[in-house]
């Protein structure tokens, strides 16, 4: 629960941002609360559909190469925390930057009310889809009930929706880039989590070697049916007994992230904007 929370916080997070940005460039125009309720209503209808299609292909591959299938929805979930965290450390900044031109613009009378729609639309779409694919590679990586995972998102919903309301209002003294910094720490290890357990579906199907299995036991310290094992697993990915291949792949995955976050945080572009 407390990594579906986690993913889900942040990219809660992140479209509360964009909207409290837009939402304070735009208060003083007429009308704009119902552009705004309309985007995140549409935003959250797609999203929506984007799980249902998940859920559905999922149960399309049920005992049919089920791992295969795991494993891949598992990689494209890793390919984009990873993405996720590299492209925020470089265009975040910009990101918040458009967001509020947008906001300005409309206020001005350059665009329509409806840029505002369509811009939080977009933004609860894509962070809505992105939860829910997360979401779903948790379930199929850590053998998360559905009442748990469904505990999680609406604890990081909740939680997400709550502090980008906060921010808006002014209360919120804590810099952001504490936020982003310990979630992005947060994801990274989840990344890497969910890279281990894809290695673990791809040696089921007997598509990889286990290159060596188990690789350490340490069950006997920190057992996986813990209340600590669970935490553990759920936040960073702890295996008691995992298999050689499962620990190259967390250890790859941590490293090609931690080098590209970086590459692009000492990159000219973003030390200019800093």
């Amino acid at each position: 629960m407390f990594g579906s929370a986690i993913i889900v916080f942040r990219e809660t997070f992140e479209a509360a941002i964009l909207i409290g940005i837009i939402a304070a460039a735009t208060r003083s125009i007429a009308g704009r609360g119902l552009f705004i309720g309309a985007g995140i209503a549409a935003g959250l209808a797609g999203a929506c559909l984007v799980a249902a299609l998940t859920s559905t292909i999922a149960a399309m591959f049920e005992g049919v190469g089920q791992e295969a299938f795991n494993a891949a929805i598992l990689a494209l979930a890793v390919v984009l925390l990873a993405w996720h965290n590299i492209w925020m450390s470089m265009h975040g900044a910009e990101l918040a930057a458009g967001a509020k031109q947008v906001g300005l613009e409309v206020k001005q009378g350059r665009r329509e009310l409806s840029a505002i729609l369509l811009l939080i639309a977009l933004a609860v779409l894509r962070e809505g889809s992105e939860s829910a694919l997360f979401v779903y590679g948790m379930m199929s990586g850590a053998n998360l009930s559905v009442a748990t995972a469904i505990y999680g998102t609406l604890l990081g919903i909740a939680a997400g929706a709550a502090v980008g309301f906060l921010l808006y209002l002014g209360m919120l003294k804590i810099p952001m880039r504490w936020f982003f910094s310990v979630t992005s720490t947060l994801i990274l290890l989840l990344a890497a989590g969910m890279a281990a357990r894809m290695a673990h579906f791809l040696v089921q199907a007997d598509l990889l070697p286990s290159l060596k299995s188990p690789l350490w036991d340490v069950s006997a310290i920190v057992p996986m049916t813990s209340p600590l094992g669970i935490l553990l697993h759920a936040l960073v990915g702890y295996e008691a007994a995992p298999a050689g291949l499962e620990v190259l792949f967390y250890i790859a995955t941590l490293a090609v992230i931690v080098a590209g976050m970086f590459l692009v945080q000492r990159s000219p572009s973003v030390a200019h904007t800093r």
